[in-house]
C-alpha cells in the first residue's frame, strides 16, 4: 500500500490526537487511515456548465464567451438600430405569474435569447426619436460600452483599495464639474446612482452643517428646522426630508410666479415669517429646470437672499445643469456658482446611460467633516479618502467610467452642440404651437421641455382634461409619438422633452398635423 507525503502528514496529525493503543499494528493503522483519508484528499469540482457562466481567467472558454456575447450584442443592436420603426410605448400587459420564475436548472442560450427578445419588444422605446415624453433618450454609444466595461471589471467603489483607478477618476471628474459650474478651488463632489440620492446627500450635509451636527443627535432640532423650496420642486426633496426624519410640515413651499419659477419676494416673506416663529432655516432649494415645465428659478436673486440670511443654498440642477456646456445658453443658470451644493444628472441631457448622477459642494473638505463615517473594515487612505466613507452609498457602480468615455467621445464642444440643438427644437415646437389658438402653454419654455394642453373653445373647461387624455392616445396610435401627461396645477397637461438627437423639425411638423386632425375631428363630433 502506497501513501503520499501529504497523506502521511495527515495521518501523523490524526495519530497525535488519538490514543496509540487504539492502533494495534501498523497494518491496521494504515488501513484505517486509508478510509479516513478520503475525507481529506477527495476534492469537490464544479461542473464545467457552472464555470462557463463566468469568463475564465485562463481563457479556457473564450471562444464560447465571444460567441454568446456576440449573439446577445447583435440582438440588442438589431432592436436599437430599428427603433424608429417600432412603437415608442408598447401597450402595458400584465405578465403571467411564471414569466419571471427562477428556474431550478440553467436554461439553454436559445431559451434565454427568446426571453430577451420578448423583453425588448415589451420595453419602452426611448431610442425612437418620436419618444418625447420624458427626460430619457438614446444613450451615447460610449456610455453603453462604459456600462458594459464597468460591469465586466466589477470594481467596488467603496474604497480606493477595491477601485484604485475608478476612485481617482471619480474624484477628478467631480472636481472638473465643480469648476465648470464656477465653484471655487475648494469645490469637489461624488457620484451617485440617481438624482434622489444626490439631493438627499446634499440636504443631509446642509442639515449637519447648519445645525452644527456631526454624527450627533438631531431629533431635538428636527421640529424646529425648516426647508424652503418652490411649490414646483422635485418630489425627491420631500422624500429626502422624510428619510431624514424631519417634519413634513416644515417644508415651506414657496409660491411660484406666472412663469413657474420661485418668487423671490415670497421667499423672503416666508423666511421672515419662519424666523418670527422661532424656526431655524436649514436650507433653500432652488431648481434649474423643473420637471414638468423646465423653468428655472431666479438663481442669482435666490443666492443673494440665502447669503443675506446665512442659509445653505442647494441648487437642483439635475436636468438644467447641462446648459453649462453651451456658450450661448449657459447664462440661464447664472448665479449657480454661489451655491453651497449642486445636484446634476449626466444621465439626462448629457445622454449617459443610467444611472449617473453627482452632487457637488462648494467646500468639499467641509462636506467630508460634516458627513464622513469611518469604516474600520476598510484600509485607511491618506491621498484619496475611501468614497464609501463620504458617500450616502457604500458599494456602488463605477458611474464615472461611462461619463468619462462619453466625454472622450463627444468632447465639451460636442455637448455644447447637442444642447444648442435642443434649444433649436424648442423654438420650432413653440412656434408651431403658438400658431394654434386651441393650444395653450403652461409657461414660457426656458429649456427644451414644453408643457402645453388643448383648451378648445367648443368645450366647457370641465372637458379639457379628457380631451388631452384622448389626444395623447391619438398621437401615439396614429403617429407613434409619446407625450407624457402630468398633472400640473390640478390640470392634465401634455409634456414634450426634446432630447433625442435624431429628432428633427419634420417630426414636430408631423406631430402638429396629427394634433390638428384630432382637433378637427373632435370639433365636428361636438357640433
Amino acid at each position: 500500500m502506497t501513501v503520499d507525503v501529504g497523506l502521511f502528514s495527515t495521518l501523523l496529525t490524526i495519530r497525535q490526537v488519538i490514543k496509540l493503543e487504539m492502533w494495534k499494528n501498523c497494518t491496521e493503522f494504515l488501513a484505517e487511515a486509508t478510509i479516513l483519508s478520503g475525507y481529506f484528499t477527495e476534492k469537490m469540482k464544479l461542473r464545467e456548465e457552472i464555470k462557463n457562466q463566468f469568463i475564465s481567467p485562463t481563457g479556457a472558454n473564450i471562444a464560447d464567451i465571444k460567441a454568446i456575447s456576440g449573439r446577445v450584442t447583435q440582438s440588442l443592436l438589431d432592436f436599437l438600430s430599428l427603433a424608429d420603426s417600432k412603437s415608442t410605448s408598447p401597450q402595458f400587459q400584465q405578465e403571467q405569474g411564471n414569466t419571471f420564475q427562477m428556474p431550478e436548472k440553467s436554461k439553454a442560450e436559445d431559451d434565454i435569447q427568446k426571453l430577451l427578445h420578448s423583453f425588448y419588444q415589451k420595453s419602452m422605446n426611448p431610442a425612437n426619436p418620436r419618444y418625447i415624453g420624458h427626460m430619457d433618450s438614446v444613450p451615447t454609444l460610449w456610455s453603453v460600452l462604459g456600462s458594459y466595461i464597468s460591469s465586466g471589471l466589477n470594481q467596488n467603489m467603496l474604497s480606493l483599495e477595491m477601485s484604485p483607478v475608478a476612485t481617482q477618476l471619480e474624484y477628478s471628474l467631480a472636481k472638473q464639474f465643480a469648476g465648470l459650474f464656477g465653484l471655487p478651488d475648494s469645490g469637489g463632489g461624488i457620484m451617485l446612482s440617481g438624482g434622489t440620492l444626490s439631493n438627499l446627500q446634499a440636504l443631509v450635509v446642509a442639515r449637519n452643517s447648519s445645525l452644527g451636527l456631526h454624527q450627533g443627535n438631531f431629533i431635538s432640532n428636527s421640529d424646529n428646522s425648516v426647508l424652503f423650496c418652490s411649490e414646483h420642486a422635485h418630489a425627491s426633496i420631500s422624500k429626502a426630508w422624510m428619510i431624514m426624519g424631519m417634519n413634513a410640515n416644515s417644508i415651506i413651499k414657496v409660491s411660484a410666479d406666472g412663469n413657474s419659477a420661485m418668487s423671490v419676494v415670497k421667499l423672503r416673506t416666508e423666511i421672515q415669517d419662519q424666523l418670527a416663529k422661532g424656526k431655524q432655516p436649514m436650507a433653500i432649494v432652488a431648481t434649474a429646470g423643473t420637471t414638468v415645465t423646465g423653468n428655472i428659478d431666479p438663481l442669482s436673486a435666490i443666492c443673494d437672499v440665502a447669503e443675506e440670511y446665512g442659509i445653505w443654498l442647494h441648487v437642483d440642477a439635475i436636468y438644467g445643469g447641462a446648459v453649462i456646456f453651451s456658450e450661448k445658453y449657459k447664462h440661464l443658470i447664472d448665479g449657480i456658482s454661489k451655491a453651497d451644493s449642486i445636484s446634476f444628472n449626466p444621465q439626462k441631457w448629457m445622454y449617459v446611460a443610467k444611472t449617473c448622477s453627482m452632487v457637488l459642494f462648494r467646500d468639499f473638505t467641509s462636506m467630508i467633516h460634516n458627513f464622513r463615517t469611518a469604516a474600520p473594515y476598510m484600509k485607511d487612505q491618506s491621498s484619496f479618502i475611501n468614497l464609501g466613507e463620504i458617500s450616502i452609498q457604500g458599494t456602488k457602480f463605477a458611474e464615472s467610467l461611462k461619463l468619462w468615455l462619453s466625454l472622450l467621445g463627444m468632447g465639451k464642444s460636442g455637448y455644447g452642440e447637442l444642447i444648442d440643438y435642443g434649444f433649436y427644437l424648442k423654438d420650432v415646437f413653440v412656434s408651431l404651437l403658438k400658431k394654434r389658438a386651441y393650444l395653450k402653454l403652461s409657461s414660457e419654455p426656458e429649456m427644451n421641455i414644453i408643457c402645453f394642453r388643448g383648451e378648445p373653445r367648443y368645450l366647457e373647461p370641465g372637458g379639457f382634461d379628457f380631451w388631452n387624455e384622448q389626444l395623447q392616445v391619438r398621437v401615439s396610435e396614429k403617429g407613434s409619438f409619446f407625450l407624457s401627461l402630468p398633472r400640473y396645477q390640478n390640470k392634465l397637461w401634455l409634456r414634450a422633452v426634446l432630447l433625442n438627437p435624431f429628432l428633427e423639425a419634420g417630426h414636430l411638423e408631423t406631430l402638429f398635423s396629427l394634433i390638428d386632425e384630432f382637433e378637427i375631428e373632435q370639433k365636428e363630433n361636438h357640433s
